[in-house]
């Protein structure tokens, strides 16, 4: 836990920088504005989802409860007239925005801790610049950049959207990197900078 009290200004300080950089492409950008779209008829939609009385959860459409079921053909004629869907139901009432912002600020603590973990495994004090910024910036990438490449391969998000998140991902690894390199410690202990 050593690296924690060595690194805690460069795993603080990037998690700011990705927090701001993500509000800022979300809320003023809207970089993701294309992300979702909404549901034709979207008032006979809710009125048949709220007529189900779906508690909070995740659900797919169809649905079966084994692999055996999966095979068969009435279950494969429900997949061929579809709709085909996975479905994320949250608590009814408007996102509590500060909740969100702040789990999201908790995160990109981890993931800067998670960062600063590896990259003092990776690297002693005192190690060249360039190769903390490629290290932190590579693990950063992997936390950020490709988290969301599941979601188009198996529930079929956009591929363009998983792209906007692996940009952001980019972005994220070079603040981050840069910070990291910026502060690593000296060899004598003094961090640099």
């Amino acid at each position: 836990m050593d690296f924690l009290t060595e690194l805690w200004l460069p795993i603080l300080l990037a998690a700011v920088l990705v927090f701001v950089y993500s509000s800022i492409s979300h809320m003023v950008i809207q970089f993701h504005k294309k992300d979702y779209d909404g549901i034709p008829n979207e008032e006979a939609a809710i009125a048949s989802l709220r007529a189900a009385k779906l508690p909070p959860g995740n659900y797919v459409t169809p649905w079966c409860d084994s692999m055996k079921e999966m095979g068969t053909p009435e279950f494969m004629a429900k997949w061929k007239e579809g709709p085909v869907a996975f479905l994320v139901v949250r608590p009814n009432g408007p996102p509590n925005m500060g909740v969100f912002l702040g789990s999201w600020f908790a995160y990109c603590i981890v993931v800067a801790a998670v960062v600063a973990y590896i990259t003092r495994l990776g690297l002693d004090p005192g190690a060249d610049y360039l190769k903390v910024f490629q290290l932190a910036g590579a693990v950063t990438f992997v936390a950020y950049g490709m988290s969301s490449v599941p979601e188009s391969i198996w529930k079929g998000q956009r591929w363009s959207t998983t792209l906007r998140f692996a940009i952001d991902g980019l972005v994220y690894a070079l603040l981050s990197g840069g910070v990291f390199g910026w502060l690593w410690p000296s060899a004598t202990g003094i961090v640099a900078g």
